[in-house]
């Protein structure tokens, strides 16, 4: 049994010294097994990877959060000086997710700026010939009322647990994972829906799904992460003091939130062309 030092921790020091685990690397196996699957299922028609690689995923994210909530309900484990490390990982992995998305919208006006370089155009116009697209203010723009009001949401749970408010904690937490499962749907809806292809449609499909498809995927990473505070919340997890968790699923939530701003902007009103009809 190690010694106990100041605080309850198990340590003589303010360090956290992380337990062996083999999730990053079982994380990082069924990632990839996810991205193979998308591939393979877009292309060929093959079903079971995807879903094998969407389920180890999900396995990984329970495994790997039980382990940290674990940590975070051992007294002393997770220090003053342990919880600002997790916050400069948190912020620095939201700036990872920046530049992925970077990526992306760099894609989309290369080609949105510089039509004449879309391979096979007759005319170098934007959106290409042929192709309609969304009303900016249908659909698109409920869904963007949607994430702008579970931002509010979130903002007043974490205002609520600032001020030892359990309940509307909990009521605001229920509320935008409420909101995010609708935003989800609906976007599924939109994709049902959609006035161009999801396979060989042309440069347009291609960056409006990559784009818009990875913004939804991460607002169900998102809605997992809040429900799981919920959770959390219900069962008495976190304090004024010390909710780093309920935090970073906040911080996190709102870059999500300014992603789909951006989306919304340059995509679906900047870039919109001969609109399809509803």
């Amino acid at each position: 049994m190690a010694s106990t030092g100041q605080g309850g921790s198990p340590y003589k020091h303010p360090y956290h010294l992380v337990d062996p685990s083999p999730w990053p690397l079982l994380s990082a196996f069924a990632a990839g097994l996810l991205v193979t699957g998308i591939i393979l299922q877009a292309h060929y028609g093959m079903m079971w990877p995807l879903v094998l690689g969407a389920a180890g995923t999900l396995a990984c994210m329970f495994g790997w959060w039980r382990d940290v909530i674990k940590e975070s309900m051992t007294p002393g484990v997770h220090s003053a000086v342990a919880r600002l490390g997790m916050r400069y990982g948190m912020i620095l992995f939201i700036a990872s997710e920046v530049m992925f998305f970077v990526a992306f919208f760099w894609a989309y006006f290369h080609f949105a700026l510089y039509p004449e370089h879309v391979s096979g155009a007759t005319q170098a116009i934007w959106p290409p010939q042929g192709i309609l697209t969304f009303d900016p203010f249908h659909l698109p723009f409920l869904n963007t009322l949607i994430l702008l009001l579970s931002g509010c949401t979130v903002t007043w749970a974490h205002h609520a647990l600032l001020h030892n408010d359990r309940k509307g904690m909990i009521v605001g937490l229920a509320l935008t994972v409420l909101l995010g499962l609708i935003f989800t749907g609906l976007q599924a809806w939109e994709y049902a829906v959609a006035p161009f292809p999801f396979r060989d449609g042309g440069v347009y499909p291609s960056v409006f799904f990559l784009a818009t498809g990875f913004h939804g995927f991460h607002v169900i990473v998102g809605t997992i992460f809040l429900a799981v505070c919920l959770f959390r919340a219900i069962a008495g997890h976190f304090t004024p003091e010390k909710h780093f968790g309920f935090e970073a699923a906040a911080w996190y939530w709102h870059f999500v939130d300014v992603v789909w701003l951006f989306l919304f902007v340059s995509i679906y009103w900047w870039g919109a062309g001969e609109i399809a009809p509803h």
